[in-house]
């Protein structure tokens, strides 16, 4: 049964996860909290209400706290430079130093690219790639400080380059950028920031039954059997946000053949 470590492997380290109010962002605030982390959990839905999708920040927060784990929610638009500083300021202000840095929030659209405005090009490249990049530009310095931090940034298959045969079916294109991107940034940044101690990594989940991903419609016959247990993303996040910095960095691994690599199975989730 699913339970809280307080004296896990991360007793004692500050976890700031984004986008989590939902789906894999929630669930790996839960997986890290299991290992004693600290979690602070943000998204802009706080509580029901807010979105047209299930699950808030409050929510996930009360579930860790439930189990016996440390978390809090501070309510941010990761759209904005200013909610960003405010963020990292405020779990600071809670739990202390940040060690760990998720990088989850997305905002998508899916569409062709003669369809696609320029408003919604530019809050997708905000959310997705700018965000990730100042987030890490504010917890660096202290890591870098402390010769300690984890940073994990969560990308998609749909970074891979299209092959042919090529279809009329579009509309992930932007999407594709945006993770391309940032998978770019996170091998970039791990280069620099290694000889202090902080790793730097991707984790790309595939396909997760999540509210973001239902929303789309992406489940369907011929994309069913590709389902992949939300568990899994969430254990391979623990594992880079936890592993040697000298030895584990500079990675972008999807999670199944990465928890294979390890010889390690998804944890149950509190």
């Amino acid at each position: 049964m699913a339970s809280i470590n307080s004296n896990g492997s991360l007793k004692g380290r500050t976890a700031i996860v984004t986008g989590a109010s939902r789906g894999i962002g929630e669930a790996i605030a839960a997986r890290l909290a299991m290992e004693g982390a600290r979690v602070v959990c943000s998204a802009r839905t706080a509580e029901t209400g807010e979105s047209r999708l299930p699950g808030t920040l409050h929510e996930t927060v009360e579930r860790i706290k439930k189990a016996g784990g440390e978390a809090t929610f501070i309510k941010a638009d990761l759209a904005q430079a200013i909610e960003r500083e405010r963020l990292v300021e405020e779990a600071v202000g809670a739990y202390g130093p940040v060690d760990i840095l998720v990088n989850n929030a997305a905002i998508t659209y899916f569409m062709p690219v003669q369809e696609f405005t320029e408003k919604r090009f530019k809050l997708m490249m905000e959310v997705q790639v700018y965000a990730p990049f100042h987030l890490a530009q504010l917890v660096l310095p202290s890591m870098r400080e402390r010769r300690q931090g984890w940073i994990v940034n969560i990308s998609s298959p749909a970074g891979i380059h299209p092959k042919a045969p090529y279809t009329r079916r579009g509309g992930g294109t932007v999407y594709g950028m945006c993770k391309a991107a940032l998978e770019r940034f996170t091998t970039g940044l791990a280069s620099e920031v290694a000889d202090d101690n902080v790793a730097v990594n991707v984790v790309s989940p595939g396909l997760v039954d999540t509210p973001g991903v239902a929303v789309h419609g992406l489940i369907n016959d011929a994309t069913r059997a590709r389902v992949q247990p939300i568990e899994y993303i969430a254990e391979a996040v623990y594992r880079l946000a936890s592993g040697d910095p000298k030895t584990m960095t500079g990675r972008i691994d999807y999670a199944e053949p990465f928890l294979k690599e390890l010889s390690v199975k998804p944890a149950e989730l509190v």
